[in-house]
């Protein structure tokens, strides 16, 4: 008898804490609701924001500005001038050999090509004549990609010329059957608009949970909270659930009709699992908000802060530089970020295809990772309401 008074009261007791979580959670949702700017801010961030992004960052070669000094002035060096084409480069414009400092100095071209006199003829000769290739590397990803494109386009029209002229012309030791996986026409936005969507997420994900707490305080509303019968996990957990829930509705919307519709990405893993590592990664986003506002004491702390967090999570979270390329102390350090663990999660489903049973370990990752900021933004934030009764 005793023992079935216990469950069933333990059970009322469950139940009632369930009821509060959820209608705390209606509440932040209303409170979303009524924040215009946060609201603007979302709805840009997931759709205009991704989508300029993805189509005018991208890091594929585009509309590099060339200029040639052809000193030959023969059918090979106009067969060189003629193969910089679109989209890859603009029409080259002819200059004088007197010119170049000049241009090069004024920043006119990122490219300009000298064709030596003679070129042709030392081809033919056998010799191994030089073209010299400036290079405006202030313009830095056009500049080292694009080096390896013109170095390509000048070899490949020389053994053209070779051959249809029926010179002599060493062959190729090897040639190469290069098969590019994943993303066939290297196209730079498939990339940029899934990297740009995890950034979006993290910022605002951390800014609204962060938000919600700073709003309580200055709204002075966290003083109806501190009479209720409520714990700090019970508020903690309600702000968790509206907020995720409002961004995986975004996420989601973003991932269908901006990155696949718009933006035509093929994403060729399972939207249900990509799914449920976001639910885990807002987790963590959302804990760390929450462990940031009880720092903060207004909203322009909690931007400041937010910077001193958002930014080297997703500059070192391995999406824009390999992780290998980095050194190791930093490459120690970022695995305790949960990004880390979710760019090559989200990359892995979205881009690869990969099952659970290739991405369980970010998955746990960013799972463990998130139950420990959650712990300890719950501590601080139990602290800060001990403070406030006090």
């Amino acid at each position: 008898m005793f023992q079935y008074f216990f469950y069933e009261t333990a059970g009322k007791i469950e139940m009632k804490k369930l009821k509060n979580i959820f209608n705390l959670g209606i509440k932040e949702l209303l409170s979303l609701k009524s924040d215009k700017v946060l609201i603007i801010f979302l709805v840009y961030g997931f759709t205009i924001l991704v989508y300029t992004a993805a189509k005018n960052a991208g890091l594929e070669l585009r509309n590099a500005s060339v200029a040639i000094a052809d000193e030959d002035q023969s059918a090979l060096s106009n067969r060189i001038q003629d193969a910089f084409l679109k989209p890859y480069f603009l029409p080259p414009e002819v200059i004088k050999v007197r010119d170049i400092d000049h241009l090069m100095n004024s920043g006119l071209y990122t490219f300009v090509i000298d064709i030596p006199p003679d070129f042709q003829k030392d081809i033919v000769g056998g010799d191994d004549p030089t073209i010299q290739v400036n290079v405006d590397a202030t313009a830095i990803s056009q500049a080292a990609i694009g080096s390896g494109y013109i170095r390509n386009i000048i070899n490949g029209e020389i053994n053209d010329f070779m051959r249809d002229y029926g010179f002599k012309n060493d062959p190729i030791p090897t040639s190469l059957d290069i098969k590019i996986k994943f993303n066939p026409n290297l196209q730079g936005h498939w990339f940029m608009s899934v990297m740009e969507m995890i950034n979006i997420m993290t910022l605002i994900a951390i800014l609204t949970s962060g938000a919600a707490v700073i709003r309580e305080r200055e709204k002075e509303t966290i003083d109806h909270l501190l009479v209720m019968p409520l714990t700090p996990f019970e508020i903690m957990s309600a702000k968790f659930w509206s907020n995720a829930l409002v961004m995986i509705i975004a996420v989601l919307f973003c991932l269908t009709f901006i990155i696949q519709f718009l933006l035509n990405v093929q994403i060729q893993g399972s939207i249900l699992i990509f799914t449920a590592g976001v639910v885990l990664y807002l987790f963590s986003m959302t804990s760390i908000g929450i462990f940031l506002a009880t720092i903060a004491r207004s909203m322009q702390q909690l931007g400041l802060l937010s910077i001193l967090v958002v930014f080297p999570m997703l500059l070192l979270s391995g999406g824009y530089t390999p992780l290998d390329a980095m050194p190791d102390i930093i490459d120690y350090m970022t695995t305790l970020s949960p990004t880390r663990h979710f760019v090559s999660f989200a990359q892995a489903v979205l881009f690869r295809g990969a099952g659970l049973g290739i991405v369980w370990p970010q998955f746990l990752g960013v799972a463990v990772i998130g139950s420990l900021f959650f712990i300890g933004a719950l501590l601080r934030f139990r602290s800060t309401i001990t403070s406030s009764q006090s």
